[in-house]
């Protein structure tokens, strides 16, 4: 048989396979998915946009457009959605990608050759590790606080590890704790990308589900000097099944992104792009973003509250503004051994927190996503996540 190429040895996570299979079993309270509430789709009005796309443009949305993406999406970012985030661009800016997370792969593709290295949070995103780890990367984690990473422990990162290309960070609602990092810091981190010479992937597809507290700049408000390589999606938005997503880069970064999207699918599907560009231009976004953050503050209010009530005392949890995700710390638990059990014996999903890390893996963690459950099953498949806690325990 021929051998597989060395890089296939990076692609070894089974979570997120995991992950899918918990979501669609109907018994299961599953934590485990980062994906939106399927009842806050827009069903009809994207059916009605599908049909208006179709009468209005006919044959044209079943062709090739090119790897730039469907014109009057690329508007809609650029004029709509990246001023919200403090980032004035034009069309030109950006390219349209079938997901952000070919977007990381790309900037993978892009600056990292075997051994190079990568700065990442502590814990950070499993998509984008499996990434980097497929091109054999080397790895810095940073330790991270209640405002996101820390810019002393990244300085000290950088001045330690001068061959760093790339700072890889989920600045919004972190997957998988749920933090966010701070104002000061996203401008501290810039300035340190500039001094130090490295390019910043910043990773932002939870941004617009804020259901509390102010809305921070994207990190890419600061760039002054092309370093930072913005990505968007509209899967946690709209909803994941289009497989959407943008960059926003230098005119450069652009150009060089639209060879790689040529090398591999060619371009994002030209259906999905006309049907979002017309859902989007017709359907009022802020009333759908306003439905989905209520929905979710009060599933993330409901988690918390059983996660006071029913864990032990001792374990921690972050308590986070927007996005899908909880991070637990649980001290003398292996989170990582008892999912299984989890998921065969009480019926509830959740992903091991060990998978989130880099190097020096913590296995007393987990993350839980309270995005697809109602309150009413948060409330009870935390409680018997919290009584599996104390039982392991005695």
């Amino acid at each position: 048989m021929v051998q597989e190429a060395r890089r296939m040895q990076g692609y070894g996570s089974d979570f997120i396979k995991e992950m899918f299979a918990a979501a669609k079993n109907p018994d299961m309270i599953s934590f485990a998915g980062g994906a939106p509430a399927p009842e806050l789709y827009a069903l009809e009005a994207f059916r009605a946009a599908s049909d208006k796309a179709f009468d209005i443009h006919g044959r044209t949305i079943m062709a090739y457009d090119g790897a730039y993406g469907v014109a009057a999406l690329r508007e809609f970012i650029a004029s709509q959605w990246m001023p919200r985030t403090g980032v004035n661009i034009t069309a030109d800016d950006l390219l349209i990608l079938s997901g952000s997370q070919q977007g990381i792969d790309y900037a993978a593709r892009l600056y990292l050759d075997e051994g190079d290295t990568v700065i990442v949070e502590h814990p950070s995103y499993l998509g984008a590790l499996n990434t980097f780890s497929a091109l054999r990367a080397n790895y810095v984690s940073v330790d991270t606080d209640t405002d996101g990473m820390r810019m002393d422990a990244l300085e000290e990162a950088l001045i330690a590890n001068p061959e760093a290309k790339l700072i890889y960070t989920v600045p919004d609602f972190q997957n998988p704790t749920g933090i966010t990092l701070a104002e000061d810091r996203r401008r501290k981190m810039v300035e340190l990308a500039e001094q130090y010479d490295v390019m910043i992937i910043e990773d932002s597809p939870y941004y617009e589900i804020r259901f509390e507290g102010d809305f921070i700049p994207a990190i890419k408000s600061f760039d002054k000097a092309d370093r930072v390589i913005y990505l968007g999606s509209f899967s946690k938005t709209l909803c994941p099944g289009i497989r959407l997503g943008w960059v926003v880069a230098s005119k450069a970064v652009i150009e060089r992104y639209r060879v790689l999207k040529e090398a591999t699918d060619f371009q994002a599907g030209t259906v999905a792009q006309y049907q979002a560009a017309t859902f989007l231009a017709d359907y009022s976004l802020d009333e759908h973003l306003k439905t989905s953050r209520d929905v979710y503050r009060g599933r993330r209010d409901a988690a918390l509250a059983a996660i006071k009530e029913t864990f032990p005392e001792d374990v921690t949890c972050t308590r986070p503004e927007g996005g899908y995700f909880i991070w637990v710390e649980a001290p003398g638990i292996n989170a990582t051994e008892m999912v299984v059990y989890a998921m065969n014996e009480i019926g509830v999903a959740y992903v091991p927190g060990e998978s989130f890390y880099a190097s020096e893996p913590r296995v007393d963690t987990l993350r839980l996503s309270y995005s697809q459950m109602t309150e009413d099953k948060i409330g009870e498949g935390i409680g018997r996540l919290g009584r599996l806690l104390k039982e392991a325990r005695s």
